[in-house]
This record gives C-alpha cells, structure tokens and sequence, in this order.
C-alpha cells in the first residue's frame, strides 16, 4: 500500500463543504511512478480477493459516484485489473427499465448485491435516486409513488426519508456481511470541459459524448449542492464516503486501490479455510495415488 495515502484522510468528515476538498493531488508521483505503485497494490488486491472469496463470509460492495468524465470507467478498467473476473461483477445502472420501475426504487440494486466472497461494482448507484432525481425531480413521476401526484409533492421531507431508506438499506447490508464503499471523485468543472473537449477532439472517443452532456453541466452547481446534501445524510460509520481528488485519473486510481487495500486488511478473520484433520493425514496418500496412475 502506498504509504502517502491513509483511508483517514479521504474520508468525509461532517458537515462536507465540497468546495473546500481538493480536486487536484498527484501523491508527490511521476504519471510513472503513479503506475507503477497501482501495479503493486492491485496485485496484492488481486491475492486478497482469493482469500475473501475461499473464506466465503464477506461480499464487498464499491460503490462510485462522480460527474460525467470524472473517471469511473477507468478507474474500474485499471483497479481490478489483477481480479479473478469470477470474483468480481460490475454494474452500470442506467436509465431505469419499465421492469425496474414497476420495482421500488432500490430493488434493482438489491438483486445486483454481490454474493458473500465476491466483490460488486456499482458505476453509479443508488445514490442516482437522491442525485438525477433531485435535479430533475419529474423522474419520480415515473416511479408511480403512492401520495406523489405531481412535482409539487416532491419535497424535502420526501428526500429526508430517501436518505434514511438508503441508510436502512446500507445498515442492513453491513449487518449481514457485506462491506460497504463509497467514494465520490470530486472533478473540478475545468477539468470536465478538457475532458469532454477531448472527447471531441479524439475521434476515437465521439461515442463517448453527448449533447446531454452539455445540458448536465449547465447545472453543475446543483449537482454539487445534491452531492454535498446526499453525503452529508448518509455518511455513516458503518458506510462512510471517501472524497477522491480526480483531476489525476492515475493519482485517484492509486487512492481509491489503496483505501480498499488498507481497510480490507483490517478484517483478520479472513483466511483461507484449512482441510480438516482427516482429510489432511491422507493427503500423502492422495499424492501418490495420482502419482501411480
């Protein structure tokens, strides 16, 4: 684990003002350098997975949150490089289906939940239900809420109780075994415009863009009040939010690969499962069996 970084000091600490978080570090690093130590943390995360995944009592759930271009895709692409695919699933949630809708809002979530041993992936998550639905809270009509006949119902006692079903939800989650992630990669709004620049420039990544997404930035500034509000309510102990400085993707990637390597080591009953004894004084047996085939 790189010794600059420390879960400690990317954690939210209440009450979050997300202007007063930086958005730039680079860990004192050469872009070389940054490469380098995310090679050798993620391989330990690598070894650390088969060992969580063999003893079969955790799943891990990494929830990333972040404005458009603020490098969740990639960061998932270069974290869990070393991960064995068979223990890790990752999901994008979208725009919800018609199924999903007919659904509470939190049921696609749920049945996404990676299973015990295994590491989940959410590029985006539940949290969109108190984030793109508070910007645009004509969504919620879509959900056919008993009580919610139009926007003007939408009000803040609805996003009060949003946020304490989201802690509930949370709460059980961590109670039954699974260990719970959350960090928001906090991108300046200049760092965006170079990024979705790119993304024009490089016809290599046109389909990474959309006018859409010029229609989103035009309302940065509310986004980050969701983001600072919706942290700020369900930033708990048992699920806390970690703030990552993305406008080094290279640098983020380190810091988000070393939070999870710092706080999965903390678990010491992870361990491989031993053969019992009976099995264990036959294995001399075993060995010379399939060596006289």
């Amino acid at each position: 684990m790189n010794s600059k970084v420390t879960s400690e000091t990317y954690k939210a600490q209440l009450p979050l003002t997300l202007r007063n978080r930086p958005t730039l570090e680079n860990l004192d690093m050469s872009d070389k350098e940054l490469k380098k130590t995310l090679k050798a943390i993620r391989r330990t995360l690598g070894e650390l997975q088969d060992v969580f995944y063999a003893h079969d009592k955790y799943g891990v759930l990494i929830c990333l949150q972040g404005m458009d271009t603020s490098g969740k895709d990639s960061l998932i692409r270069e974290v869990f490089k070393d991960f064995n695919v068979s223990g890790v699933e990752v999901h994008s949630f979208k725009v919800p289906t018609e199924l999903e809708l007919s659904h509470n809002y939190l049921w696609r979530h749920y049945i996404a939940l990676p299973a015990k041993g295994k590491f989940g992936v959410f590029n985006r998550t539940h949290y969109e239900n108190v984030l793109v639905t508070r910007v645009h809270p004509e969504y919620i009509m879509g959900e056919n809420i008993p009580g919610i006949h139009s926007v003007a119902d939408i009000n803040q006692e609805f996003w009060d109780e949003r946020f304490k079903q989201i802690n509930d939800f949370e709460r059980t989650l961590t109670k039954n075994g699974t260990i719970v992630f959350k960090f928001f990669l906090n991108l300046s709004k200049e760092e965006q415009r170079l990024r979705l620049l790119r993304r024009l420039a490089i016809k290599e990544k046109h389909w990474k863009f959309s006018p859409g997404d010029l229609k989103e930035r035009k309302l940065w500034d509310t986004y980050q009040d969701c983001y600072e509000e919706a942290i700020n309510n369900t930033n708990k102990e048992h699920a806390p939010w970690y703030v990552i400085p993305a406008d080094n993707k290279k640098a983020a990637r380190v810091i988000v690969a070393s939070i999870l390597l710092e706080e999965l080591k903390k678990y010491k009953d992870v361990m491989e499962p031993e053969l019992d004894d009976k099995i264990m004084s036959k294995l001399d047996t075993y060995q010379k069996e399939l060596e006289n085939e």
